[in-house]
């Protein structure tokens, strides 16, 4: 679905003193842009996953995980479009099967954005957001919000964080920290803990990235003809490839999206989760 806006001449509207006509021209040129791009999710849906196969399989109330992300990403009305990539017919046929759209992908894949590319290759989009499977609470406000970043046409790839308030997890190899400049860009993705405060009071907050991207089309083709990096190789972090290649990655920071299942205790806090807000 493409939404276009038409925008009354700037001289005929009234707008806050405090922006000039050019910052004015380009906000309206930016919202223009922005409204006019088709947006889609893929979910990349892989069955055997390393530290928890056939997690996606796995039962939340009385969906499985893999329908939660599905359904939840669909109601947020964001998109154009949403299927699901998967390198299962176990998955392909619980999405089918409930009303849902899916494609069947190679199994060899290194990472879910080269899962995803497969999967648009051929597809019209402008913007390709990736919503990881295990991420069943997925909600309307952060997806907006990384939608939101291409409003930039400099922006590529975008990507969302939350300030980690757990000391637990600054720790935690499972949970990825990131580091970001001034405009928000990342610098670095990291399992280890990042940054090492050597003066421990001095003012710098964690946060943990939360694996959802959104991508340019063209960028997200030009990532999977690059080779595996040696960081993304190290650390098992795709993103890293884009950093080391020269790509920047915007930032936005929201609030935390409930729990990402990557290990068997991740689902029980999950169903906890649930029973707390029936």
């Amino acid at each position: 679905m493409y939404l276009i806006v038409c925008i009354l001449p700037l001289q005929k509207r009234r707008a806050p003193p405090f922006l000039t006509n050019k910052q004015r021209y380009t906000l309206c040129k930016n919202f223009c842009y922005f409204c006019c791009m088709r947006i889609i999710a893929v979910i990349p849906a892989r069955y055997a996953a390393t530290r928890f196969p056939a997690k996606l399989m796995q039962l939340l109330n009385d969906k499985t995980i893999i329908r939660h992300t599905y359904e939840n990403t669909v109601a947020t009305g964001l998109f154009s479009e949403v299927l699901v990539a998967t390198d299962s017919s176990v998955i392909y046929d619980e999405i089918i099967r409930h009303g849902g759209k899916a494609v069947m992908s190679k199994k060899e894949h290194e990472s879910g954005s080269d899962r995803i590319a497969e999967a648009v290759m051929h597809m019209e989009a402008d913007v390709v957001v990736n919503v990881q499977g295990d991420e069943p609470f997925v909600q309307k406000q952060s997806l907006e919000k990384l939608c939101a970043l291409f409003s930039d046409a400099s922006v590529d790839v975008g990507s969302l964080m939350h300030l980690i308030t757990d000391a637990e997890q600054v720790t935690d190899p499972n949970c990825v920290k990131v580091v970001v400049n001034k405009q928000m860009d990342a610098l670095y993705f990291s399992r280890s803990t990042i940054p090492f405060k050597r003066d421990v009071d001095a003012p710098v907050p964690y946060y943990k990235h939360i694996g959802i991207y959104g991508y340019r089309k063209n960028a997200l083709l030009s990532f999977i003809q690059l080779p595996v990096s040696p960081l993304e190789q190290a650390e098992k972090l795709e993103q890293l490839r884009f950093l080391e290649n020269g790509f920047r990655i915007r930032m936005a920071v929201t609030e935390p999206v409930g729990v990402s299942i990557d290990t068997a205790a991740d689902l029980e806090k999950a169903r906890e989760l649930i029973r707390k807000n029936r």
